[in-house]
Formats: structure tokens, C-alpha cells, sequence
């Protein structure tokens, strides 16, 4: 990956070390991730995996053995159990909430499972934090929660406003709540790519494109745990942290990867966008933005100029959207080639 692609790992990250650090939905591919990423850059006084799933622990475990990572801890529990989770936050320093229900369809289908992780499971992660202390929060969030159209993407914003108000409660505790929100990313489960790769080795005769003009943002496994590591070292509490992203159409990616396959239009799924925002209008009146990333405050905190000194942090033009069509910043095949060799080392 060139400098250009790993620009958020070139930034004062967060220092974990002899810290505890705790992972909702820890066995995901963002959780697998980021403990890699700290177990080696960090020498943490404890990782834990909080998850739900004891065979992707079993399965975690095989890669990450304790007895080789005797800081390493593997805690089956659901964050829709306050019990369970504030006997794991005990002395934690640092949570990043990852746990979520994800697929569109599942969500539209299963609506009641949906709020039960994705909002409820938020308000248990923030309260339990705050009884056990713990020092920093950040959530991961998601494009769909900017203007949603669907279940998943609404009960996210349900969870980003959870976690920015959470910090008027935090009173003499000093708890710091914020959030990270990015698109779509390379190499994790569910993918584009590799549903797309499954299709063409089993023969397709086409790939299936939604729509034509679709548009996504793009991001790495590995550029988003180094941006939430980034975000950590930020953080004053109540921002939104947007990274800056390149986009790319849907076509050209299926192009790259299958130059000879024709496309099947299949037309869009109920709660699909054409185009994902990841700031809307109506956000840039409190939105920031730095050399690699924009961030949206809240507006109960003083103003940037005053939390973030000498930053360098400019407010955005009104009017500002950060949409993934209208993106000044689009992959070509090049970049899209390092990005997908990056996710496959």
C-alpha cells in the first residue's frame, strides 16, 4: 500500500500501551483487524474479544492463541446483555464498539433483532462504560446512517446519537464518547469483491449490477483500524469522525475484476441507495474539516478553533455534502489493484 493509501496510519495514533482495551463484536472483521494491528504495535496490558459467536472465538483463538498472547482475552457475550458486558468492562480503559447487525435485507426483514443490537445494544455499551469507568469510547458507524433510507442505516444514527449525547452524562466520571463513520471497506465479510470473486469462479456468465450509475465509497480493513487508532488519539468526545475516502461505480469495479464478463442490470433492493452520503448538508454547518479527515461536532461543545488548537481545522463551505458521486477523490484501477493486494497479505 502506498504512503497515499495508508495516509491515516501516518498520524498520531492512540498509545495503547499498558492499557485494556475491550472489542464489541471483537470476532468481525474489523475486530480481527484491529487486535491484530494492536497485538503488534502495542504491548497492551489486556485485549478483549467480546462477541457473541463461541465458534468464531474457537476460530480467532486458532490464529491468536492465548498461550501465545497471554494478554489475549476471549469473552462470550452479547451487548444486548448490560450484565455481561459490565462484568467484561471491568478496569477497561478503552472500548470500540464494533457489534452490529449489518445486511440491509436482514435488518428490513428482522426489524425488532435489529434495534435490539444495533440501538439498545448502543445505550448498554454507553451506561456500562459509564459504571465501569472506562476512559474513551468510539463506535463505528456507517455511511448508511447519514439520511437513511433503511432499518440498518437508521437504527446507526439511532446508535451515533447515543454515543455524542452520552457525553453529558459522563459528568466527574470524564468518559469521552465519539464516533467513526466511513463506507463500504475491501476485504470484510459480505463484500462486493469477494462475492463478486465467488461468481466468477464458479463461471458466472455476467455479474449482477444492482444499477449502472451506483456509486460507493471505499475504504481498507487496515486504513480503518488505523483511522478509528487515529480517531482515539483526537478525540475530545461527541465528534463524528469522517474519513477521506475515494469512491469508485460499481461497474468499473466489476469491470476490474472480470474485464470479459457482461453485466446483468438487476435492479436496486428495497432500502439500497444509488449513491451513499457520508455528510449531508445539513451536518456541514458543524462540520470540520483537517488534511485527512472531516469531523462533525456536536453541538452542545465549544467550537473547533477552541478544542482543537493549532489543528489546523477549517470549517467546510455551506452547503457542503460529502456523497460518494460527487466525490472529488475516484479510484482507478491502479489504486484499486494496491488497495485489493493490501487486503489479501
Amino acid at each position: 500500500m502506498t504512503s497515499e493509501e495508508n495516509k491515516f496510519a501516518n498520524g498520531d495514533c492512540f498509545d495503547l500501551n499498558g492499557k485494556s482495551v475491550l472489542v464489541t463484536g471483537g470476532t468481525g472483521s474489523f475486530g480481527k483487524k484491529f487486535v491484530h494491528t494492536v497485538l503488534e504495535r502495542y504491548s497492551p496490558r489486556r485485549v478483549i474479544v467480546f462477541s457473541r459467536d463461541e465458534l468464531k472465538q474457537y476460530e480467532m483463538g486458532l490464529q491468536l492463541p492465548v498461550d501465545r498472547h497471554p494478554q489475549l482475552r476471549y469473552f462470550i457475550g452479547d451487548v444486548r446483555d448490560p450484565n455481561r458486558l459490565e462484568m467484561a468492562l471491568r478496569e477497561v480503559d478503552v472500548v470500540v464498539h464494533a457489534a452490529a447487525l449489518k445486511q440491509v435485507p436482514a435488518a428490513e426483514y428482522n426489524p425488532f433483532e435489529c434495534i435490539q443490537t444495533n440501538v439498545i445494544g448502543a445505550e448498554n455499551v454507553v451506561r456500562s462504560s459509564l459504571k465501569c469507568g472506562v476512559k474513551r469510547v468510539i463506535a463505528l458507524s456507517t455511511d448508511k446512517a447519514a439520511s437513511p433510507v433503511n432499518l440498518y442505516g437508521a437504527s446507526k444514527l439511532a446508535s451515533d446519537k447515543i454515543f455524542v449525547a452520552a457525553n453529558n452524562l459522563s459528568g466527574s466520571i470524564g468518559t469521552r464518547f465519539s464516533v467513526v463513520r466511513y463506507g463500504n471497506v475491501l476485504g470484510s465479510r459480505g463484500s462486493v469483491v469477494p462475492f463478486f470473486r465467488k461468481l466468477i469462479d464458479e463461471g458466472a456468465e455476467s455479474l449482477p449490477i444492482t444499477d449502472a450509475e451506483m456509486t460507493r465509497f471505499w475504504i481498507t480493513l487496515q486504513q480503518g483500524v488505523d483511522f478509528v487508532l487515529s480517531s482515539l488519539s483526537l478525540m475530545k468526545g461527541g465528534e463524528i469522525f469522517v474519513p477521506k475516502i475515494p469512491s469508485m461505480r460499481i461497474t468499473e469495479l466489476a469491470e476490474f475484476l472480470a474485464p470479459d464478463l457482461p453485466h446483468r442490470i438487476v435492479g436496486i433492493r428495497p432500502g439500497e441507495k444509488i449513491h451513499e452520503v457520508l455528510i449531508t448538508e445539513d451536518d456541514a454547518r458543524s462540520t470540520y474539516e483537517l488534511s485527512d479527515r472531516y469531523m462533525i461536532l456536536p453541538e452542545f461543545w465549544e467550537r473547533m478553533q477552541r478544542k482543537f488548537p493549532n489543528s489546523g481545522a477549517r470549517p467546510v463551505s455551506s452547503g457542503f455534502r460529502f456523497a460518494s458521486n460527487i466525490n472529488d477523490d475516484w479510484l482507478c484501477a491502479k489504486r484499486l489493484s494496491k488497495m485489493i493486494a493490501e487486503c489479501e497479505k
